[in-house]
């Protein structure tokens, strides 16, 4: 029997995406790529009826804001919660409801398109099958649980050529915009290093130092005794595609699985989504040449509070080579610690020849700040946006961009997760994108794809 991998490797080995790849990047429609045509042609009036997997947390909060956009009926929602299933049932009584998405991804006849809220691990195995059917998608952050999963559905994403987006909400604040705008502009000169920290000291660390840093569950390594599953939570679902283990109250509710290996990949996936966002599209990253990764011993089951991940790009166009730089929880640059910068608990720091740019979520600061007083950056020229999920769904009606589409958003997920893959096989690694491996080091092939649990497949 043929190994359920090997039709993905072989998709694997077709392409090579890069920045300017399957959806050349529109620098002049305001720096997002562009869904050149949409498979199936809407009015701008039509109603939309979407498909929801996960719909409580993130899912729920997607769910509100589509509908509140209006011009959209919620056909059809799935949640492993059947009592987070009931009570949207109940806000929305002409949606078909499920428990396993897997059913209501059979046929999606009468559906226009998919939104993805569920766990990690489950990402790409609910957005694969919604692409094989040219529907649009639109799927939380990070897209998928590994480097393998991205590939694939970036090359799915081509061949459907339909409006995507990853839901990183950030990317179409203005904030961002500016900051992008600053850098390409060249308000600090060429670019060298930039450097992306986020305080947040979630995973595995001290009993002490998980109180003081307001972790959510303390662990330290995977329980060994079995705890009875809540009557409402199906969790052979849940699990889905990772390896089955017995129920136990520090994986749900959620985030407090987003720190276990086999359902996620802690917090360089979850915040790196956003954090890391500004570097990449500011400075037009695709893959890195190297990524090396510092912190404590990697455990089996458990990823840090706190850890490092230097990466080393090539040249991009005008744009000279770069090392990025990535701390989480206690790490931080020595720029901070030697208070050359203003001491933000997160922050993006860009360092060019002529100044440096330090910015967060909501605000940004050029440096130092005494050069660049009176500044005057440059008249914007990114299009503002609506908001992450109404760009989506003005997409799919008027074939207007996404800021977050997948060819984007797989490019900065496998450079997320090839942080953590250094991180866990110990080692500096030399990155060859075509053929998605560290041609330096074989064992960091486990970390980079999975073979998924019998019953679920990305066939």
């Amino acid at each position: 029997m043929e190994n359920r991998l090997g039709r993905s490797k072989m998709m694997l080995s077709e392409t090579k995406f890069t920045r300017r790849g399957v959806l050349q990047q529109a620098t002049s429609l305001g720096g997002i790529a562009l869904c050149s045509k949409i498979s199936k042609a809407y009015s701008p009036n039509d109603v939309l009826n979407l498909a929801f997997v996960g719909v409580g947390g993130r899912g729920g909060g997607n769910l509100q804001e589509m509908v509140s956009a209006g011009g959209v009926r919620v056909g059809a929602i799935c949640d492993v919660n059947r009592n987070t299933l009931d009570g949207v049932g109940q806000q929305h009584s002409e949606a078909k409801r499920y428990g396993d998405f897997r059913r209501l991804l059979d046929d999606l006849n009468g559906i226009d398109a998919v939104v993805v809220s569920s766990t990690e691990h489950t990402h790409a195995f609910a957005t694969l099958p919604a692409l094989q059917q040219k529907k649009p998608v639109y799927c939380e952050k990070p897209l998928t649980y590994n480097v393998q999963e991205a590939q694939r559905i970036m090359i799915e994403s081509a061949r459907a050529n339909v409006p995507t987006q990853m839901g990183t909400q950030i990317h179409a604040g203005a904030n961002y915009r500016r900051v992008v705008e600053l850098i390409q502009s060249g308000a600090i000169g060429p670019v060298s290093e930039a450097h992306v920290w986020t305080s947040r000291a979630w995973g595995l660390q001290s009993q002490e130092d998980s109180k003081k840093n307001g972790d959510i569950v303390y662990v330290t390594d995977r329980p060994s005794q079995t705890q009875p599953v809540p009557k409402e939570i199906d969790w052979d679902l849940w699990i889905g595609p990772a390896p089955t283990r017995p129920f136990h109250e520090v994986y749900l509710p959620g985030p407090k699985w987003y720190r276990w290996w086999d359902f996620a990949n802690g917090t360089m996936s979850d915040l790196g989504s956003h954090f890391n966002d500004l570097p990449f599209w500011a400075l037009k990253l695709d893959h890195p040449q190297t990524i090396e990764s510092f912190g404590p011993p990697a455990h089996k089951e458990i990823a840090p509070a706190s850890m490092t991940a230097l990466y080393e790009y090539g040249p991009r166009g005008e744009m000279p080579a770069c090392k990025v730089a990535w701390y989480q929880g206690a790490d931080k640059p020595q720029l901070w610690k030697d208070n050359a910068i203003p001491k933000w608990e997160s922050g993006i720091l860009f360092v060019g020849r002529d100044g440096m740019l330090l910015s967060d979520y909501g605000r940004h600061v050029l440096l130092p700040e005494n050069k660049f007083q009176g500044f005057a950056g440059p008249k914007p020229f990114l299009r503002e946006s609506p908001g992450q999920q109404r760009e989506w769904l003005e997409a799919i009606r008027n074939g207007t961009p996404t800021g977050s589409p997948f060819d984007y958003a797989g490019l900065l997920t496998i450079a997320n997760h090839l942080g953590n893959v250094a991180y866990r096989a110990g080692k500096k690694l030399q990155w060859d994108p075509k053929a998605l491996r560290a041609t330096n080091c074989p064992e960091a092939t486990e970390f980079i794809e999975r073979e998924p649990r019998n019953g679920w497949s990305l066939a």
